[in-house]
Order: C-alpha cells, then structure tokens, then sequence
C-alpha cells in the first residue's frame, strides 16, 4: 500500500538533491544578474482573487487555471473565490496598482516563483513551474531605452550560464502592423489573427502558414501572402547588415515608420550596453502570440540547438494594468521559465548533475576523538566552508564511498599521525589525489582550492 501512495503527480519536477543544486545554481545565476542591473525583488501570494486573475471570462487561460476552495467553500455555489497563479504578469499589474503611491517610477522588479497551470500531463509540460521575469513600467510614459536594455540583461544571464551560443532576436510590432496595413489588412483584430499564425512559422514551416493565410479562414490573395512571407524572411547577420535591411523595407504607414524608427534606435543601443553583434538580431517573423505586447519584441535561441524552441522572451506593453487602474502604465519585460529550460538543458545533455553543495566532509578515524572532528568541522565553518562530520563510526573507506556518492569535493582525514604534527590530509574527489596541509593554513588553502575550482572545474570523467 504504501508504495502506491509514494508518488507525484504528473507535471511537477520533483529533482533528486544534486539537480536540485544545479538548478538552484541556475537560479542564482539569473537573480544575480538582474540585481546587477538595478532590478528590485517581490514576491506576491501563490492565490489571487479569481476576479483579479480572470480579467476577461472564458478563453484557454481560465479553462488552465487552478481555482482553490477551503472546506467551507466547498458547499457554496458558483466559481471559488480564490486561484493559483497562471503566470507572474497578471499579479504584477495587481502590485502594481494597488501600492502605486508607494512605488518610485519607473518601477524595476524582479520576480522568480512558481507559478501553475492546468496542463495536460505530457513530457516537458508542466503543471508547475518557476518563471524569473523582470520588468520596467513607468507612469504615463516610458523610454523606448529601457526596451534596448532588456537584451543587455538577456545577454548577460546566458552568458554566464554558460550553456552555449545564443541569438537574442528582436522585432517590433508596430512595424509588423503597420507593414499590414499597407497590404490593405488594416482591421486590428484581423492583424492579430494574422501575427499569431506568423508566430507559428518556426513551429509549423512556411507552408502550413502559407496555406492558412490563403484559406477560407483568412481568405488573403496569393500576392499578399507571398509579400508576408517574404517580409518575415528576414534576417540580420550583423548590426550594419540589420540597419540596411531595415532601410531596404520601403516606405510605410505612420505605424510603420515608428516601429522602425524605434527598432533602429534600440539596436543601436543594444550595441552600446556591450551586447557582441553575433548575440542579437533583426528577426521579423518574431511577432510573441500573446495580445498585449504593442511594441518591441524579443526571442533568445540557442544556435546549436534551435528545436529546444525560445528560451527567453517578452517585450513592451502599453498599459499593464488597465483592468486595475486609472493611471497609464506601459511596461517592458522579459521572463526565463526557469523549469522547462532546466529540463530541456538537461535532456539535450547541456547541464549535467552537479557536485553537492557540502564542501567538506569530516571523516570519523577514531570514535574516542570526536571533540576533534567537531572542533576541525567549526572551524571549516567559521572559515565559510560548508561541512558535514560524520558522526557513526565506520570504516574510512565507506566514508569514502558516501563522499563520492554524494558528490562532496574534499575529505578531511584527521588521524592520529596528522594530530601529532598539526596538520590535516584533504583528499580530493574530483581529482582523486590528495595533499597534507597544516591545520593553521587548511581554510585558506581550501578557499583558494574552491575559487580555483569555480573557475576552471574539472569534470569526473576528465
């Protein structure tokens, strides 16, 4: 019986404790570069009033969302009060609006949580996982310089995670729109229609697309279908080769002068903040499906492994929390969903199991010298190194064998040999070698060992 009990349910990823460092690590990482560039953190509760959340009825959005009931409500009628969080958006726009007075503008903030969403079990969709998004949303107005910024933070966050070349693909809707309304397709919900089958492009090939738009369901002429096609072709190779293919685009409508006006300006900026010209592109298919986004747009992609799809994008918005407020608030984000990335990485063998986040373990020579190891493990700690003793007695070998299990680094040896001359033997797992060290110099011998390790790490198998 009990082990039918003991199971999760599908959806979750529920990590054996060395991926779950590795992915703390990747977490870490994220944070670490959004506080450097100026981000603030929140948090907001996991619930949400069902009305705050579902702004609009109906739609794939509420038929995914988790609704909460507490016993008592149980025997009410109607939809609960109360549902989990589909994404961090939508609680944003709440914060936002509800502590406006107490917020100094433009508004920096980070947000990594977990969020849920009622998905149908399948391999690599969860029904929850964390998302880490950042946004600016300034009162009123807001500079399209904040949206070349964007790219600067994306850069640097993959970078440092070090899992590979990357594109940051750039795009603009109001150049997508406006290059519509020269086509004659000037009906705004009918230019969405169109943006979400042209988002599907990479997903389903140019002639799934082409076939739809020429369809009943769209009904658009051979000739306008074949200019869409062509203008979402394009492609930049460099920072000059992406402002010549914005110049080769013809005049067009206000709209479209805008959307390109701005695209320069922020391409030009993106290069300034430091971001290399092999990191960022023009990409005009990029047009994100989600309805809210009215201005810049980015996609991030790994170059050697296209199939694992976006792995980080956002862009601007005019009014985040309109359904809230009276007050103008246009915003500009990005988010990383941080749990499919890390599942995704992990299948295509990007990121392996990582080395345990105990530093040193202790070891047990002698039961009646136990003062020792405790007083050698304080001092490990003192010194800033995390630490496990072992405390049941056993052979050295089989503690030896828990370490490596384990995936700890060093083993401190402390006989009775190393007790008369005053110093320690550090075996080292990884490198499986190990050296003698006087007990006055072991933290700073170990904290360069560390630091070392850091920058150059060297894997088990070489």
């Amino acid at each position: 019986m009990a082990q039918t009990l003991a199971r999760t349910m599908p959806g979750v990823l529920e990590l054996l404790p060395r991926d779950q460092i590795a992915f703390q690590r990747m977490l870490d990482i994220i944070e670490r570069n959004y506080r450097l560039y100026g981000f603030l953190p929140i948090a907001t509760p996991v619930m949400e009033f069902s009305d705050v959340l579902l702004t609009k009825s109906g739609g794939e959005t509420e038929r995914q969302v988790y609704f909460v009931q507490s016993t008592g409500a149980l025997e009410k009628e109607g939809r609960p009060e109360l549902a989990l969080r589909f994404d961090l958006t939508v609680p944003l726009a709440r914060y936002v609006a509800e502590h406006e007075r107490e917020l100094s503008f433009p508004f920096r903030r980070y947000q990594i949580q977990r969020v849920y969403r009622g998905e149908r079990a399948q391999r690599g969709r969860f029904r929850e996982f964390f998302q880490c998004d950042i946004d600016v949303i300034g009162r009123d107005q807001l500079s399209i310089r904040y949206d070349a910024e964007m790219p600067a933070v994306i850069h640097s966050v993959f970078r440092d995670l070090g899992i590979g070349p990357f594109t940051i693909q750039l795009n603009h809707r109001k150049l997508m729109r406006g290059f519509f309304e020269g086509l004659g397709i000037a009906d705004s919900e009918q230019q969405m229609r169109v943006l979400r089958e042209v988002d599907k492009l990479d997903k389903r090939g140019g002639d799934h697309v082409r076939d739809v738009l020429a369809g009943p369901e769209f009904g658009l002429s051979g000739e306008v279908v074949s200019r869409i096609l062509d203008f979402v072709a394009v492609r930049s190779s460099s920072f000059e080769d992406a402002m010549q293919k914005l110049d080769a685009l013809g005049d067009g409508s206000e709209t479209f002068e805008q959307g390109r006006a701005e695209l320069r300006q922020v391409l030009a900026m993106v290069r300034d903040l430091g971001v290399p010209e092999e990191r960022f592109a023009l990409n005009l298919s990029i047009a994100r499906g989600l309805d809210y986004y009215t201005g810049m747009v980015y996609e991030t992609t790994l170059d050697e492994h296209p199939d694992i799809g976006s792995i980080c994008s956002g862009g601007r918005y005019d009014n985040l929390a309109g359904q809230y407020t009276r007050s103008h608030l246009p915003g500009v984000g990005i988010s990383i969903g941080a749990t499919r990335l890390f599942w995704q990485l992990r299948e295509a063998g990007l990121i392996s199991t990582a080395d345990s986040s105990v530093q040193v373990l202790v070891t047990q020579m002698d039961e009646t010298r136990m003062a020792d190891y405790l007083a050698l493990a304080s001092e490990l700690r003192a010194g800033g190194i995390a630490t496990e003793t072992v405390m049941e007695p056993g052979k050295l070998g089989r503690q030896f064998k828990h370490a490596d299990r384990a995936g700890i680094r060093f083993v401190a040896v402390l006989g009775s040999e190393e007790l008369a001359r005053g110093t320690v033997t550090i075996k080292d797992m990884r490198r499986n070698d190990q050296f003698e060290v006087a007990r006055d110099e072991l933290v700073r011998t170990l904290r360069v060992e560390l630091e070392q390790a850091a920058i150059m790490p060297v894997t088990r198998n070489g």
